[in-house]
């Protein structure tokens, strides 16, 4: 079973991805991390972001890199939502994410385009979002909590701009897939989006099952 989960940053779809992983005991992968770590590489190499012969340098990064904490910070995510625009970039990282994808255990994988292009017959799509206000409140308390000197105006603005960057983008923009279920998350906990997750996959799973019993 592949399950699929897109949505805008700071949604909650990461934290709900993994939990839905160790539900359903299905491999995880967080994609964003990969455009994560090709930000990391170009920052290491001195390129620019906005250059897509530099981006893709950063491209050939080595796996261990996923486990860099760094690759959480705000910093990187900027560059990783620039670098993300680029349509060499993206089928530079395809590959992986649809080997993982296509493996036989199964995935579940948490990105932007999973549902509409990574794995656009995935067996349930989800896709999470949330208001811009509530995202930027998720992440001003996510960044206070590991010590780091934030103001939420600032981050408020940053989410709005990598909204229209990956909304805008020409190659594979933010959307949800046509099949997907809408999980909107702006007044929920993460223990009851969680739940209503897992809820959404059990539903779509008994559907199928009921088009096509065994």
């Amino acid at each position: 079973m592949i399950i699929a989960v897109d949505g805008p940053t700071a949604s909650g779809k990461g934290t709900i991805s993994k939990e839905l992983a160790k539900h359903f005991d299905l491999p995880f992968l967080d994609t964003g991390l990969l455009y994560r770590a090709v930000g990391w590489t170009l920052r290491e190499q001195r390129g620019n972001a906005d250059n897509p012969d530099d981006a893709v340098k950063a491209c050939a990064f080595e796996g261990a890199l996923l486990d860099e904490p760094g690759l959480r910070s705000e910093a990187v995510g900027g560059l990783a939502s620039r670098v993300s625009v680029h349509p060499e970039v993206r089928r530079a990282l395809d590959k992986r994410q649809k080997d993982f994808a296509y493996q036989p255990a199964g995935a579940v994988l948490d990105g932007r385009d999973i549902g509409t292009v990574i794995a656009p017959d995935a067996d349930v799509k989800l896709f999470v979002t949330a208001s811009s206000e509530a995202r930027a409140v998720r992440r001003f308390e996510e960044m206070k909590r590991r010590g780091e000197k934030v103001n939420f105006d600032d981050i408020l603005a940053d989410i709005l701009k990598r909204d229209e960057r990956d909304r805008s983008r020409v190659t594979a923009p933010l959307k949800p897939a046509e099949d997907a279920d809408l999980l909107d998350t702006t007044d929920l906990t993460i223990g009851d989006a969680v739940q209503q997750a897992i809820a959404l996959v059990n539903a779509k799973i008994s559907r199928r099952r009921d088009k096509d019993p065994a």
